[in-house]
């Protein structure tokens, strides 16, 4: 083994992972960070599709040093991830999923942007391969990215550049009681506790690829899973972040995304009993953390949907899921001298509990193919191109009433 500490230790964690492993292996070969400045923790999680005997094959043959752990079958990536990192030598970490691979700069620019702007996790482009990925949060290269006005919170996968020294000092693994939602634990506390966070947006670093057999998709396990996560996410944002706006805008992660689909119109197929037990488990999340501030950072049907279940009121969110699968499109009203738009789903004013503010339009949506803005704001497109007309308006007036200079004899 090298003396010599290498930039960053790839970790992955493989199960069933053939034949995607091949290109996953040689995107890492093909870097352009020299093979002598990055080094390999695989650990196979007890394959049985020849994954392990792959990665030994690679292992004997590559000029990248690299380490095979087999082990028996851990139910999840947390247990792979966190032996990987135990072994792991380099200044950074990198967590490649087995499916999945690099754009061959991708290390070699994050490990120099790292080091720019001495910032503890580094993010590079993602895009998907026969599969959707988040886009909002790459539309500039930053040093420094601002977790509450960027949307890098909203892109909480492992798959990032990982200060080592920060993982050690904080004792940070990754939660093997939690089955889904374990990497947005540990990149959210990272994110929090980290010096900062940088954002490659002008290259793809990786590809984050759909398998033909769905395993990608999604996780085993029960809704109870989600809930776990939930509760997890919404307990470490809280830890670090007091009440007030700033703990608003990163709940609307877990809320949003973790929580809601729980409450979507795949309810409305569900037992009674599934559905009391839903009520019965967001509960308490929406007791500890719903405020008026998390609320008005919600589109209508979102925050809608979670007043009922923090009312308790499974009619009505039953009645607003049903408009939803339907494909209505909500009427749009302004009322009272501010002229505050609403969108009217059901049981807007019929005295049937749920308050007027509820259906405010806080945030722009979209209603069909109509964006609505909210009233007093615009975008900042729109303030530009406010602005350009005004500038153009103002010239050619100031051309019309020109005086004409008399002509010289």
């Amino acid at each position: 083994m090298s003396s010599t500490t290498p930039d960053v230790t790839v970790v992955i964690g493989a199960y069933e992972a053939m034949p995607y492993l091949i290109r996953c292996l040689e995107s890492v070969e093909a870097q352009t960070l020299p093979a002598g400045r990055i080094e390999i923790v695989a650990v196979d999680d007890g394959s049985t599709d020849g994954t392990g005997e792959y990665l030994e094959e690679f292992a004997a043959r590559t000029a990248i040093e690299m380490r095979v752990v087999r082990q028996e079958n851990s139910g999840g990536p947390s247990g792979p991830r966190n032996v990987g990192l135990g072994l792991a030598r380099g200044r950074y970490v990198f967590f490649l999923d087995a499916d999945d691979y690099f754009g061959e700069e991708a290390l070699e620019r994050m490990v120099a942007m790292g080091d720019k702007a001495g910032t503890d996790v580094v993010l590079g482009k993602v895009v998907g391969v026969n599969r959707g990925a988040a886009k909002s949060m790459w539309k500039e290269t930053v040093e420094r990215a601002d977790l509450y006005s960027s949307n890098i919170k909203f892109t909480l996968s492992a798959q990032k550049l990982f200060r080592r020294e920060l993982l050690e000092r904080l004792g940070m693994r990754f939660d093997e009681e939690l089955k889904t939602g374990e990497d947005a634990l540990f990149t959210m506390e990272a994110y929090l506790r980290g010096n900062g966070v940088s954002v490659v947006a002008d290259y793809t670093c990786y590809y984050l690829v759909g398998r033909d057999d769905g395993k990608h998709v999604t996780k085993s396990g029960s809704y109870l899973l989600r809930f776990d996560s939930a509760r997890a996410l919404t307990g470490l944002i809280a830890e670090h972040v007091p009440p007030g706006p700033r703990r608003d805008i990163l709940m609307v992660r877990p809320f949003v995304i973790t929580l809601l689909p729980q409450f979507g119109p795949a309810l409305l197929r569900q037992s009674d009993a599934v559905r009391a037990k839903k009520m019965e488990l967001a509960a308490p999340l929406l007791e500890a953390y719903w405020s008026p501030g998390l609320a008005r950072r919600l589109k209508v049907q979102e925050r809608l949907r979670l007043i009922c279940v923090r009312n308790g009121r499974t009619d009505l969110l039953l009645d607003i899921l049903r408009f939803m699968k339907e494909k209505h499109e909500p009427r749009v009203v302004r009322k009272g001298l501010r002229g505050r738009l609403y969108l009217v789903y059901p049981h807007f004013e019929d005295g049937e509990g749920l308050p007027l503010s509820a259906y405010e339009l806080t945030v722009p949506e979209w209603i069909g193919r109509k964006r609505i803005e909210v009233p007093g704001r615009q975008s900042t497109a729109a303030f530009v191109r406010r602005l350009a007309g005004k500038a153009r308006r103002t010239a050619r007036a100031a051309t019309l009433h020109r005086p004409r200079r008399a002509h010289k004899v």
